[in-house]
C-alpha cells in the first residue's frame, strides 16, 4: 500500500543526504587527520586545565530572598559576624579543653591571621571571667568549636588553604585534641575520590553487554574509546570555564555520569547502522557516510532534546540549578561531536575489520525493509504487540502506576552532614555537635532585625517585645537574647533548632520564625525581620526550588513535545512521548522516595538512616530524564516514521521499527544503567540519589515504557499518530532524522 499524501496524513519528501554524509565520508576517508585532531584536542585541552582549571564549589547566593538580605545587612554592620561560617570542632576526651588553654588560644590567633578570615570566635571563656560560659563550650567542658568566619566561601579556596588551616589547628593535634572541620570548612576536606571505581564498573559492564550484543571485540571497542574520548574533553572544557564561573562540587561527576551513558549510546546506535551497511556488502567510507546521515541525524535531534531539556533548568532563575545543567550539557555536546566525526573516522580506519575477533556468531542488525521475512525473537514479540496491544499496555501502566505510588510522599529539604560517611571529617564534626550541644547546633538561625526606621526613644519597648515573641518558641532548643551591633541600627540573636537540619521539625521552626515569630515581635512598627545563616538559605533554596519546579516541568515538556512534532510531523506521537516519558519519571521518583525516604534498602547503598530527597534532585532528575527517554524514543520512532513513509502500513511499521531496534536499545539502556547504577558507590548521598534515580529511569523507559507502553499506544493509535493540521504541517520546519533513503542492498 502506498504511504498516504493527504494534508491530514502528509509524507514528506526525502531530502538528500546533505552535510551529514559528506561529513561521514570525509571523516571515514580521511581517518588520519580526524583522529589527530581529537588527540591533539585531548591533550591540549587537557594540559590547559592542569595548569589554568578552575575549582568546583557549592558556593551559591539567592538575591532577593529574606536570608540573603539578611546576610549582606549582618555583613554591612557588622562584618566580623558576616560572611561565610565554618566550625573548627575540638574534643578532648580526656581532659577539659581548658586544660587546653594555651593550645587553643594560639590556634584561634593563628586561624585570625588567615587570609580571607573575617573573625575566629574562641570557644573558652575568658580568663579574667571564670564564671563566665560559653554557648561553644559543651557543659563537661570536652567538646567545643571555633565559629570561623571568611569572607568567602572557603570551598572555592582550594586544597593549599587547608594545608595552611591545617597547619594552624597543628598546636591542638600535638596536644591530643581532636579537631574536625565541620560546614564548608568540612566540604573543602572531604577526601577527593581519586579513585575511578564507578566508572571501571560502569565500562566492565559496558563491555560485558557490547560483547554479547555485537559479538566482536572491535565493534565493541569502539562506543567506549569514543565515549571516554569526549568526556575527557568535555571534563577540560568544563574546568576551564569553572575558572571563570563557580559551578556545584558534584558538577564533574554529574557530567562524566551523563558523557559516558549518551556517549556510549550515540556511537552504538551509528556503529549498529553502519555494521548493517557493512555486512550488505556496502564500501566502509560510504557506509560511515550513510550512518553519519541516517543515524547521525537521530543523534542530533537526540542531543539537541537532551541539551533543551537541561538548558530549561535556568527557568528555575536559580543559576547554581543552571550551572549544574549546563555541566552536563558539555560532556552532551562533546558526546555528539564525537560520534558524528570520530566514530566515522574510526570506522574508516578499521574498514571491514569491523567484526575481526569474535566472542560469537555477529548477527544482523535487522530486516532492512519492511514487509521482508524476519524471524527471531525480537520479530516474534513485535508481532505479538501488533496482535494485542491491550495485553501489554495495561500491565505497563500498572507497573508504572505502583512504582510511582511513594512520590505522593516525597518530602524535599536538604541532606546534612550527618548522612556523611564517618570517614569524613564533617560527618565527626556533625556527630561531636550533636553529642555536646545537641543535633539543632549543626544548623542554627541567625535572627536579624532590622531597626533602622525606628526612633532611638522606642528601639528598648522593640527589644522587650521581640524578646518575649522569641520566649518559648516550638521546636527551638534555644534562643539567645538579641543584642546590638556595634552601630546600633540591627539587633542579633541566634535560635538553636531541637532537632537536625534535615529534619521536617527544622523547616517548620525557620517558617514559625521568619512568617509568625519575628514580624509579631516587630508589629507596629517599621522594623524589618530576617532569618539567615547557611540553613536558613537552604530552607529558602528549597521554597524557589518547590515552587519552580512545576514551571521547568511545564517548559521542558513544551520544548520536547514541539521537537518531537517538528521532527515527526505526528500530533499524537509528540502527545504520547510526552505523556509516557512523564509516567517512567514519576516511576523513578517513587523508587527513590522510597529508598531515600523511607528506607526500602537505604542502609545497604552505605545512607545512614532515612534522608529527605535533596531539593534539587527532582529538577536535576527531570531534565536528564527527559532528555535521555528521547534518546530512544527518537531511535525507536525514527524507524518506525521511516516504514511508515514506505509503507504507509501503520501497525506493520511499528512491528517492524520495535523489531529492528528492540536489541540495540536493550543494549544501550543495560549501558546506561549500568554507568549510571555504578555511581551508587559514591559515598556522597546526593550523587548516590542521582545514580539510583537515573539508574531506574533508563531501565524503565527502556523496558516498560519502550517496550510495551510505546509500541502497544502506536499500534492503538495507527494512522491517527501521523496527523497533523495542514496548516501546522506548512508552519512547522522540516526535520528530517533518516536523510537520504539508502540504495536497495547490494549482493555481499
Amino acid at each position: 500500500m502506498a504511504p498516504p499524501s493527504s494534508s491530514t496524513y502528509p509524507a514528506p519528501a526525502k531530502p538528500r543526504g546533505g552535510w551529514l554524509l559528506r561529513l561521514g565520508e570525509w571523516c571515514a576517508r580521511h581517518f588520519v587527520v580526524v583522529i589527530i585532531a581529537w588527540l591533539i584536542a585531548l591533550g591540549g585541552l587537557h594540559a590547559l586545565q592542569s595548569a589554568f582549571g578552575g575549582t568546583y564549589s557549592d558556593d551559591f547566593n539567592l538575591p532577593g530572598t529574606q536570608s540573603n538580605t539578611g546576610a549582606e545587612l549582618l555583613k554591612a554592620h557588622d562584618p566580623a559576624a558576616g560572611g561565610t561560617g565554618a566550625q573548627v570542632v575540638l574534643h578532648d576526651a580526656a581532659k577539659p579543653l581548658t586544660d587546653d588553654r594555651s593550645q587553643v588560644d594560639q590556634v584561634v590567633g593563628s586561624l585570625q591571621k588567615l587570609p580571607h578570615v573575617l573573625s575566629a570566635q574562641n570557644p573558652l571563656p575568658s580568663s579574667s571571667s571564670s564564671t563566665s560560659t560559653s554557648t561553644s563550650l559543651s557543659k563537661d567542658g570536652n567538646t567545643g568549636y571555633i565559629t570561623v568566619r571568611f569572607d568567602v566561601n572557603p570551598t572555592s579556596l582550594g586544597d593549599s588553604y587547608l594545608h595552611r588551616v591545617d597547619t594552624a589547628v597543628k598546636p591542638l593535634r600535638t596536644a591530643g585534641v581532636d579537631v574536625e572541620y565541620g560546614g564548608p570548612l568540612g566540604e573543602l576536606a572531604r577526601p577527593e575520590t581519586k579513585d575511578l571505581t564507578s566508572e571501571a564498573i560502569g565500562f566492565a559492564v559496558a563491555v560485558v553487554v557490547l560483547l554479547i550484543g555485537f559479538g566482536s571485540v572491535i565493534a565493541a571497542g569502539v562506543p567506549l574509546l569514543t565515549a571516554l574520548i569526549g568526556v575527557i574533553v568535555g571534563l577540560s572544557v568544563l574546568s576551564l570555564v569553572a575558572a571563570a564561573t563557580t559551578f556545584a562540587g558534584v558538577s564533574p561527576t554529574l557530567a562524566t555520569m551523563i558523557g559516558l551513558g549518551v556517549g556510549i549510546d550515540y556511537a552504538l546506535f551509528l556503529i549498529t547502522r553502519h555494521r548493517q551497511l557493512v555486512m550488505d556488502g556496502r564500501d566502509p567510507v560510504r557506509a560511515a557516510g550513510r550512518a553519519v546521515a541516517t543515524s547521525g541525524r537521530a543523534v542530533l535531534v537526540s542531543g539537541c532534546t537532551v541539551i533543551v531539556a537541561l538548558a530549561g533548568l535556568y527557568v528555575s532563575r536559580v543559576s547554581f540549578i543552571g550551572k549544574l545543567g549546563a555541566a552536563a550539557a558539555v560532556t552532551v555536546i562533546t558526546a555528539v561531536i564525537g560520534a558524528i566525526t570520530l566514530v566515522p573516522a574510526l570506522l574508516g580506519l578499521i574498514g571491514r575489520r569491523i567484526d575481526r575477533y569474535r566472542v560469537r556468531p555477529t548477527v544482523a542488525e535487522g530486516g532492512a525493509v519492511p514487509g521482508t521475512p524476519s524471524q527471531g525473537g525480537w520479530h516474534r514479540y513485535a508481532r505479538r504487540v501488533e496482535r494485542r496491544p491491550w495485553w501489554f499496555l495495561l500491565p505497563g501502566l500498572v507497573v508504572v502506576g505502583v512504582l510511582a505510588v511513594p512520590l505522593f510522599s516525597i518530602r524535599l529539604g536538604h541532606i546534612d552532614d550527618g548522612a556523611d560517611p564517618a570517614s569524613f571529617t564533617d560527618r565527626r564534626a556533625f556527630d561531636l555537635i550533636s553529642t555536646g550541644f545537641g543535633p539543632g547546633a549543626n544548623g542554627p538561625f541567625t535572627l536579624v532585625v532590622d531597626q533602622r526606621g525606628v526612633a532611638d526613644d522606642n528601639r528598648a519597648a522593640l527589644a522587650d517585645n521581640l524578646q518575649k515573641a522569641l520566649t518559648d518558641v516550638p521546636g527551638a532548643a534555644s534562643v539567645s537574647p538579641l543584642t546590638a551591633t556595634p552601630d546600633g541600627d540591627l539587633l542579633v540573636g541566634t535560635a538553636v533548632p531541637a532537632r537536625a537540619p534535615q529534619d521536617a521539625g527544622t523547616t517548620s521552626l525557620f517558617n514559625h520564625l521568619k512568617d509568625d515569630v519575628l514580624p509579631k515581635g516587630v508589629s507596629g512598627t517599621n522594623a524589618s525581620t530576617y532569618v539567615t545563616g547557611t540553613t536558613a538559605a537552604q530552607e529558602d533554596f528549597l521554597d524557589i526550588i518547590v515552587s519552580r519546579l512545576p514551571l521547568i516541568i511545564a517548559v521542558v515538556v513544551a520544548l520536547a513535545f514541539v521537537i518531537i512534532l517538528i521532527v515527526f510531523r505526528g500530533v499524537l506521537v509528540a502527545l504520547k512521548a510526552a505523556v509516557l516519558n512523564l509516567l517512567s519519571i514519576a516511576a523513578s521518583y517513587g523508587v527513590v522516595v522510597a529508598v531515600f525516604q523511607w528506607g526500602w534498602g537505604g542502609p545497604s547503598l552505605g545512607v545512614s538512616g532515612t534522608v529527605p530527597i535533596e531539593s534539587y534532585v527532582p529538577m536535576m532528575m527531570f531534565a536528564i530524564v527527559f532528555g535521555l527517554s528521547m534518546d530512544y524514543e527518537v531511535f525507536l520512532i525514527t524507524r518506525v516514521h521511516e516504514a511508515w513513509q514506505r509503507t504507509g502500513d501503520s501497525k506493520d511499521s511499528v512491528a517492524h521499527g520495535l523489531e529492528i531496534t528492540a536489541r540495540v536499545i536493550t543494549c544501550a539502556a543495560l549501558i546506561m544503567v549500568s554507568v549510571f547504577g555504578a555511581f551508587i558507590l559514591s559515598d556522597t548521598v546526593v550523587i548516590k540519589m542521582l545514580g539510583l534515580g537515573l539508574a531506574v529511569s533508563v531501565l524503565i523507559d527502556a523496558t516498560v515504557v519502550r517496550l510495551l507502553l510505546v509500541p502497544a499506544v502506536m499500534t492503538l493509535l495507527g494512522r491517527g499518530a501521523w496527523w497533523i493540521p495542514g496548516w501546522l504541517d506548512r508552519v512547522l520546519p522540516h526535520i528530517d532524522t533518516e536523510g537520504e533513503p539508502a540504495p536497495p542492498p547490494a549482493a555481499p
